[in-house]
């Protein structure tokens, strides 16, 4: 009797490792691995003019904003610098820091000639003596 319990118990033990792993795999059928994926950085940083008002340098912001409804950009974030303990190698000199990201440089290649894009850049560009672009790619 107890012998029977025991290859019961273990039948059904294996049933629901079986069924539990078949489930727990199914989730993650179409999930690709992030090894080997490349991701697209594309950081702006901009020197707002000095004559500039407050009104006027917090409408910039509009800039970004407006850039974040664009295709292909992801994780669009904006910024003014930190505040940061002063350093030999911290530039605090810029304005605003616009930092997003692309699946693809042929996305990011896109979206730099949108018409939105351009006409966002040709709006916002009496605001800024200086602009800096870095695009990075990171595996």
């Amino acid at each position: 009797m107890e012998r029977r319990k025991f290859l019961f118990r273990s039948i059904q033990a294996s049933a629901f490792l079986l069924i539990s792993g078949n489930m727990f795999a199914s989730m993650f059928t179409n999930v690709k691995p992030l090894k080997n994926k490349k991701v697209y950085a594309h950081n702006l940083f901009f020197w707002l003019r000095k004559d500039l008002s407050a009104t006027e340098v917090k409408n910039f912001e509009k800039f970004f904003e407006g850039l974040k409804k664009l295709p292909y950009q992801k994780n669009l974030c904006y910024g003014v610098p930190a505040g940061s303990s002063p350093r030999a190698v911290l530039d605090s000199t810029y304005t605003y820091n616009c930092a997003m990201q692309f699946d693809s440089l042929e996305e990011l290649e896109a979206y730099g000639k949108l018409p939105e894009h351009l006409a966002l850049v040709q709006q916002y560009k009496p605001f800024f003596e200086k602009m800096l672009v870095y695009d990075t790619v990171y595996n």
